[in-house]
């Protein structure tokens, strides 16, 4: 018997997380390690994670798998609460009515500013001297 699954790609920064849902028992597991030990017990980056299926009554119900790149913990948390908003979504479309006010389904776009040439970094120039 196969299970369904939902799969999303979330990004935040420089962090790409892509996520499966399956139902299960609201077990959280992040590149092969649990997901408290991944996101050093951090309750903020948890909740804010779970967030989404909290809002539904559904964070019991189906099991989080991750796979997390590039940028820090805080990106990547932030990354994994977009795919799962998303993969929510494709469980069944009335659930986007709930979740789109809440800022959910919201890609935050905002990321580091690149260095110009003759500055020190994005926007920092050296100091100026009159004489």
């Amino acid at each position: 018997m196969s299970t369904i699954t939902y799969t999303a790609t979330g990004r935040r920064k420089e962090a790409v997380a892509k996520v499966k849902l399956q139902p299960g028992a609201g077990a959280l597991i992040v590149n092969e390690k649990s997901g408290e030990l991944y996101f050093q017990y951090n309750s903020e980056y948890l909740n804010q994670l779970r967030a989404p299926l909290t809002t539904l009554g559904l964070a019991t119900d189906y099991d989080i798998h991750v796979t997390a790149s590039g940028g820090g913990v805080k990106g990547q948390a932030d990354a994994v609460k977009l795919a799962v908003a998303r993969a929510v979504c494709q469980m069944a479309s009335e659930k986007r009515a709930v979740l789109k006010p809440e800022g959910y389904l919201t890609r935050d776009y905002r990321s580091k500013e690149r260095k110009k040439y003759g500055l020190k970094k994005a926007r920092r120039a050296p100091q100026f001297s009159k004489r």
